[in-house]
């Protein structure tokens, strides 16, 4: 007969698995690009402290433009090889495990997608010179190749981009290319719904910030609360939280910053239990340099509670 202490020893394991698995450890996303006093791309990498990187923005795109970087006081990118020296410092994000993509849109551009070809466009134009793919011209990047592409479409309307979603994803056979999106809380997003719907977004960072609806305020989590669970409803694959790293990230004051300890005691043990929960996404790395959010959080972001 097999006693009581013998079982426990068998059944231990697997009370400790069942808890590390309803947990949910997550990662941290972070922003860069938009701001020249953020550090270097490797310093941004060296802290350790995020798992994804978005290169902020490809801002300039379809209605017959040509696609065009915008990387604030980094580079100039229409210098030819300005932006090339980031090449190398995307490799060393990439030594370390993290993923790197080229986020599209941002709040200030010239973006739209009129058709269907201008989605294969694009997507050609992204696969041959910033993902797997060859380019005749420079790489605006340099030659490193880049993990995937960020959708984060916040001005025009939303037609296409499941388009361009469906034609990136079709390069999977020869690289995969991971793809992520970073709608507002409202729910559904009013660019990208269409996008998301096609279940082939990897990562879903949803900003709850700068709306009132569905944002933490004073206190308050349930707004936040009850968007989260529609966004873990989604076809998204993993969900993140995305927040402001500081009070000053947002567009005005008490736009949904949380401080890091409501996050750890509150917010986070609201939503992690989900089997969508992904981690946190913060805007962007020039706020959180100032606030070392991703400091405060990450032991917490990272590490299963008992």
């Amino acid at each position: 007969m097999v006693s009581f202490k013998q079982v426990s020893i068998l059944l231990f394991p697997l009370f400790l698995i069942s808890l590390f698995k309803s947990s949910h450890a997550g990662g941290i996303a972070v922003y860069w690009g938009q701001d020249g006093g953020e550090g270097s791309l490797a310093d941004t990498c060296n802290t350790n402290n995020y798992q994804f990187v978005n290169i902020a923005f490809l801002s300039i795109f379809g209605n017959s433009q040509n696609p065009q970087l915008n990387l604030a006081g980094h580079c100039n990118p229409a210098i030819i090889n300005s932006c090339t020296k980031f090449s190398s410092e995307i490799k060393t994000c990439q030594s370390k495990g993290i993923k790197v993509l080229l986020s599209l849109g941002g709040v200030a551009g010239s973006y739209s997608l009129s058709s269907t070809a201008e989605a294969t466009d694009l997507a050609n134009y992204l696969w041959n010179n910033f993902l797997g793919g060859t380019s005749s011209s420079s790489r605006p990047l340099g030659d490193a190749v880049l993990d995937g592409i960020d959708f984060d479409i916040e001005a025009g309307g939303g037609e296409h981009y499941d388009e361009l979603a469906k034609a990136l994803n079709g390069f999977n056979s020869q690289k995969k290319v991971y793809l992520s999106a970073a709608p507002q809380c409202p729910y559904p997003d009013a660019h990208l719904d269409s996008a998301i719907k096609t279940g082939l977004f990897d990562y879903v960072w949803v900003q709850f910030y700068n709306n009132p609806q569905c944002q933490y305020s004073n206190g308050n989590t349930a707004n936040l609360v009850n968007a989260w669970n529609q966004w873990t409803s989604s076809q998204a694959n993993q969900v993140f939280l995305g927040v402001p790293a500081n009070e000053k990230a947002t567009t005005t004051p008490n736009s949904g910053f949380i401080p890091s300890d409501v996050l750890k005691s509150k917010v986070l043990p609201a939503i992690r239990s989900s089997d969508k929960y992904g981690g946190v996404m913060i805007w962007n790395r020039f706020f959180d340099g100032q606030s070392e959010y991703s400091n405060a959080i990450k032991i917490e972001n990272e590490t299963n509670i008992l």
